[in-house]
């Protein structure tokens, strides 16, 4: 059971998990978990760990079809710019390998900006903490647990 798991487990918010074949050769993470579960993709978001121009490493999630927006993102971080992360700093500051980075139970909580598209649904999809492993909730418990905030950070 993974930190993500167990987190939602412990809290005893409704949340279902979902595992699939991971295909090694696959690094479309997100894509794959759409094709494997047969989902829709706007219900799968994937999570990208930024670094903003103040050093700090903060979480995006977003639709899996999406792109991110770097120029919102930092906007809602309070940040002038913000990058993609380090791989290497992303594993230290969650605990996950990439590919299976989960927005929950993460080693360190960092700050989490949740794509305003996730309202709108009953349920989201993020990772579970490793490839091949899915958790749906309600975007507004993903919050709670995560202390994330929403906002419009996807682009087309």
């Amino acid at each position: 059971m993974t930190p993500a798991v167990q987190l939602a487990k412990k809290t005893g918010i409704a949340h279902t998990v979902h595992a699939y074949e991971h295909d090694p050769s696959v690094t479309a993470y997100g894509d794959e978990a759409v094709d494997k579960l047969g989902l829709d993709p706007a219900r799968v978001f994937k999570t990208l760990v930024v670094a903003t121009d103040a050093g700090v490493l903060a979480v995006a999630v977003l639709p899996v079809p999406c792109k991110l927006s770097f120029k919102a993102v930092a906007a809602a971080l309070g940040a002038k710019k913000a990058a993609m992360a380090e791989p290497a700093a992303v594993t230290r500051a969650t605990g996950y390998v990439l590919g299976g980075v989960s927005p929950m139970g993460q080693k360190k909580r960092l700050p989490m900006v949740i794509d305003d598209s996730a309202r709108s649904l009953a349920t989201i999809f993020v990772s579970a903490g490793r490839r091949g492993l899915e958790i749906e909730l309600a975007p507004d418990d993903l919050a709670a647990l995560t202390g994330g905030r929403f906002a419009a950070i996807a682009v087309e």
